[in-house]
């Protein structure tokens, strides 16, 4: 057998002549032994040498063998290697205690070659298969992510499209959708490093919204475009028919759900789609929802569209400067947005895009 791919045994007893019995045993069997004489050498040749199996007597100085077990077991590099402990004693309660802190298989001294070399290949075999299946189990795993992660993809490039109508209909730009985007990042980003939102929003949860938050107007596909791009005020019906976007687009996201599960991009539009135009104080629509009972993503939203719509040329009107369209939705808080939010984006106006 090549040397390189031969498995290593490691053999550890502070008695000589057994370490010597078991080195020709191991060799006899066609394998390359690995000789140490207490537990803390023992943990040394684990941490620099791949070892594919431990001979480890019980009753050794300093630190026994179930000890030296309990750290083997610990290390996530090296818990799978299997163990056979080794003792003079035919002790049930040794036997027991080396099971309980991981060990795989007991011998008795003196060593009987034939048992000793049975037992070793038992537990290589084992122990290869073992990691075959890890590897397997790894790829197929690999493959999953890959696959879920194509179908991820495709489903936001509908959405992208659906949006993509929506926009046009609104008459909106993609220079309007991109500052959405940045500027749900950057509050998102400063919120992260809040005391209040710290544990609410992770590294993850920032890259999604800023994902996320364009879809926040998607059901607008299904709005008559001269409403949508009506200048004057809107009539009650109007207003009504103005308003069904954020079910419709709850709509369109929850057939997509449905068929997926714990997608974070899609949970997230959901929520945003169906909720960011709730007020804080329960004024809102279409739920009528007031404070905490409206998702975080859905408030980031709708402040950041309040912003983002102020800061931008209408038909009717200039655009307002940044810190005039931030002392205009200062005189909300409290009503509309979330006077948390408020003062976070106040404090990074000169940030956002």
């Amino acid at each position: 057998m090549d040397q390189i791919t031969t498995p290593k045994i490691l053999v550890v007893d502070d008695v000589e002549a057994n370490r010597f019995a078991l080195r020709d045993i191991i060799r006899q069997a066609g394998y390359t032994p690995v000789l140490t004489e207490s537990g803390m050498q023992a943990i040394k040749v684990l941490e620099r040498t791949q070892i594919d199996l431990v001979i480890l007597d019980i009753a050794m100085p300093e630190m026994d063998g179930f000890e030296v077990c309990r750290q083997i077991k610990e290390n996530v590099r090296t818990r799978e290697i299997p163990i056979i402990f080794t003792s003079a004693l035919d002790n049930p309660q040794d036997i027991k205690q080396g099971f309980a802190c991981g060990g795989a298989d007991y011998i008795t001294k003196p060593f009987v070659p034939d048992i000793v070399k049975a037992r070793i290949n038992i537990h290589l075999k084992l122990y290869e298969t073992t990691r075959q299946l890890q590897d397997m189990n790894h790829k197929l795993q690999l493959s999953v992510i890959e696959q879920l992660r194509r179908v991820e993809n495709e489903k936001r490039n509908v959405l992208y499209a659906l949006l993509r109508v929506a926009r046009e209909n609104a008459a909106y730009d993609v220079a309007h959708m991109e500052r959405i985007s940045k500027n749900c990042r950057v509050l998102a980003e400063t919120l992260q490093l809040t005391k209040e939102y710290a544990d609410l929003i992770s590294d993850a949860y920032v890259d999604t919204i800023e994902l996320a938050a364009p879809v926040c107007d998607i059901g607008n596909v299904a709005v008559p475009t001269e409403i949508l791009q009506k200048t004057d005020r809107l009539t009650p019906e109007e207003s009504r028919i103005m308003q069904r976007h954020t079910e419709v687009g709850e709509r369109i996201l929850q057939g997509i759900d449905d068929e997926e599960q714990g997608n974070d991009f899609i949970q997230m539009s959901r929520d945003i789609v169906k909720y960011h135009h709730e007020s804080w104080d329960g004024s809102g629509y279409p739920t009528g929802i007031a404070g905490e009972e409206i998702p975080l993503s859905a408030q980031i939203v709708n402040i950041v569209t309040a912003y983002c719509a102020l800061t931008e040329d209408r038909s009717y009107r200039s655009a307002f400067s940044k810190e005039k369209a931030v002392e205009i939705l200062g005189e909300e808080a409290g009503v509309k947005f979330n006077p948390a939010l408020y003062d976070v984006l106040y404090m990074i106006k000169r940030q956002l895009v």
